[in-house]
Order: structure tokens, then sequence, then C-alpha cells
């Protein structure tokens, strides 16, 4: 496949846009929580509403679906070879988890490692031939079995369902609002990742990264984005029904609202991930529709920051966990909503206008680089681009 602007290809150049527009959602959720600090004193605001209405849980959910589609680009392209490809991937997606563990001492809220360490179940999977069966799992793993179990149980009065979930217990705030560099990073050892994972595996999180990858598989194998021209009419469809179980959903959430446990509290955790998904799942609709009727010329603005995800992502916590926490600037005490808000929104064009000003200069960014070298345990894979010859 030929090249097309910044490097990207033809093909792939709108989930890189998907990718793109998740990252900058989910970085202004990130800046709206002061990369965790919010969630000591969490206080209803409008500019914070708005923002976590609009992107908290779409965002990640969208990344999720995008890495299920890679996962798809890098096994169909080494069947095409035919060369195996299951063992590699298990090793890049160690070396994955590895940096995600890295970045996990400085932010606790990483999302890297849960995403590498869901992606082995992938590998079993791409085994599976039929589409409807991927698609069923995928919606036993929306239906969230964990979930309803707490609902049923805590509605029969079983005593362990009706305790409030273990990660509104978070012992590692205390250190992330007084402590130093060390005592943070210790703090990340082990109480900030057991906080975060109870947090993945009680809202249903896990198992729902397990059925967007699915999905993400399955749109990967139809041609979803390689030739979206064939979906239009089903796409109409799809957003017209999502978009009724987001209202559903949404009204449902606002009435069983206001409960820190029992079976109302789990129903409210149930219907949020659906809301959640479906939302997600408009997103995707919609911007796959803009990018065919003429919006691509705008949202390729997002194609850069999609191919150097990783970096970007790596980056902001680096750059505002230092600004935002007492072991840097300590802004956070004097943050507010509104300032939080303008601030990631100029970062947010900072980081379009670098990374589309990088892949003028190269082809990967850095530690999609440095993760392309370890996968194949060589250096010599090309970074910097060679200059245009000049005209004579």
């Amino acid at each position: 496949m030929s090249e097309g602007p910044n490097g990207a290809s033809p093909r792939l150049a709108i989930v890189d846009g998907l990718r793109g527009y998740a990252l900058m959602g989910l970085f202004l959720v990130h800046m709206l929580e002061y990369f965790e600090l919010y969630w000591a004193h969490p206080v209803t605001n409008p500019v914070t509403t708005a923002v976590f209405t609009l992107f908290m849980g779409k965002t990640f959910s969208l990344l999720a679906l995008c890495f299920g589609f890679s996962f798809f680009v890098m096994m169909d392209g080494a069947a095409r070879r035919g060369q195996p490809f299951a063992g590699r991937f298990a090793w890049r997606l160690t070396l994955l988890a590895g940096i995600g563990l890295l970045h996990g001492l400085v932010y606790r809220g990483d999302i890297i490692v849960v995403l590498a360490l869901a992606g082995f179940v992938l590998i079993p999977f791409d085994k599976v031939r039929s589409n409807r069966v991927l698609l069923t799992v995928a919606a036993l793993c929306f239906l969230q079995p964990y979930i309803l179990l707490w609902i049923a149980a805590g509605a029969a009065g079983a005593p362990w369902a009706l305790k409030s979930p273990h990660y509104f217990t978070d012992p590692a705030m205390a250190t992330y609002l007084t402590g130093d560099v060390g005592q943070v990073f210790r703090a990340n050892l082990w109480d900030g990742q057991v906080n975060k994972w109870w947090f993945f595996i009680e809202t249903g999180r896990c198992v729902q990264v397990l059925g967007l990858f699915l999905i993400g598989l399955v749109l990967g194998r139809i041609g979803f984005f390689a030739d979206p021209g064939r979906f239009r009419r089903g796409r109409v469809v799809a957003l017209v029904a999502v978009a009724l179980v987001a209202a559903v959903c949404h009204v449902l959430k606002a009435k069983t609202a206001g409960h820190d446990s029992g079976p109302v509290f789990w129903t409210n955790t149930l219907v949020g991930g659906w809301f959640d998904l479906s939302c997600m799942a408009a997103s995707v609709l919609i911007f796959v529709q803009l990018w065919r009727v003429g919006g691509e010329r705008v949202l390729r603005v997002l194609v850069p920051v999609g191919r150097m995800t990783l970096t970007l992502y790596v980056g902001q916590s680096l750059v505002f966990i230092p600004l935002f926490y007492p072991l840097g600037l300590g802004l956070y005490e004097r943050m507010t909503p509104s300032l939080a808000l303008g601030i990631g929104v100029a970062a947010v064009a900072v980081q379009l206008l670098l990374a589309a000003a990088w892949f003028k200069a190269f082809h990967y960014g850095p530690l999609e680089w440095l993760w392309r070298c370890g996968t194949r345990l060589s250096f010599d894979i090309p970074f910097r681009r060679k200059p245009e010859p000049k005209p004579v």
C-alpha cells in the first residue's frame, strides 16, 4: 500500500484518525481529573460533567477497539506473507506490558498494561474463523455476567454483594496529595495498582475490553474501514440503534444514581457501561461518515497523533504529573476545571502540531520505534526519513 500524507497508509489513515481522536479525548479527561487528584475531593461542575459525559469511558473503549483492529492488520499481513506471527505478537505484548509497568510508576491510571495483558486473549481467538461466534462472545462480554451476578446476589440479600466496591478504598491517594517523587513511585508499585485493577475488574472494563478487541478484529475482517462505502446503509441503521440505546441508558443512569453499594449501584454501573459503549459506537459511525462526505481534510489532522499514540500517552503523564502533583509544582490546589480544560485544549493543539512536524522527519514516534525494534530484536529499522532530493 502506498503512503499518504505524513507517511500514513490510505487504508489505515481513518483508523489512525480515530485513534488520534480517542487519545486527545482521553487526555482531556485526564486533565479534568488532574491526573487522578480530582477524585480526592470530587465536586460536580458543568465543565467536568460535559467533558466526562463526552469522553470518559468512550475514548478508552475506542482505543481498545482500535487495538483489536491493529491485531487483525498484523495477523492478516503475516498470514498473507505465509509467516506465523502469534509468537511475535505475544512478545510484542510482553514489551508493551513492560512499558505500561514503567509508566504506571509515574501514573497509576496507566491503561497500557491493561490493554497489553488483555491482548494475549486475542491470540487464540484469531483461530476462530466464524465472525458470528466472535460477535456472540463479544455480546456476552458486554452483558457483563460478573456485574449481573452482583445485582442478582444483592437483590437476594447476599451480604458480600451489598458491600461497597473495593476501588472506593484508595490508600494511595494520600501519598499523591503529599508525597515526594520516591513516595509516589512506591505507592504506585502496589497500592495505586491494586486500586486501578479493582476498578477495571469491578466496573467490568476488563471484560468489556475483550469484547471490544473482538469487535475490532471482526471489523478488520469484513473491511469496515478499508471499504466503508459498502456499509453506508448499515451505518445509518446502526447509528439510529445505538442512539436509542444511549438515550435509554442515560435515563436509567439518572434513575439509579446516588447509591454507593447494593443492586441499584451495580445496576447503575452496568447501565453506565452500556451508555459508554453506545456513545463510542456512535462516535465511530459519525467519524466514518464525516470522513467519507468531505470531512477527511479536517479530520486528517488527527492522523499523526494517532500514529504516535504510545509516545504521546506516556509523554502526557511525564509533563503533567509534575505540574499537578505536590512532588512538582503542585498546581492541583490552584487549578479549576475551566483552567484545566483551557490548558488541555492548548496542549491538544501543541500535540497536533508536534506530531505533524515529527512525521515530516521520522517514520515512527520514539517509543513506537523502540517497541518495533524490541519486537524484531534489531535496531536495523529506519527511523529518520531520508531528505527528499532537491530539484536540479
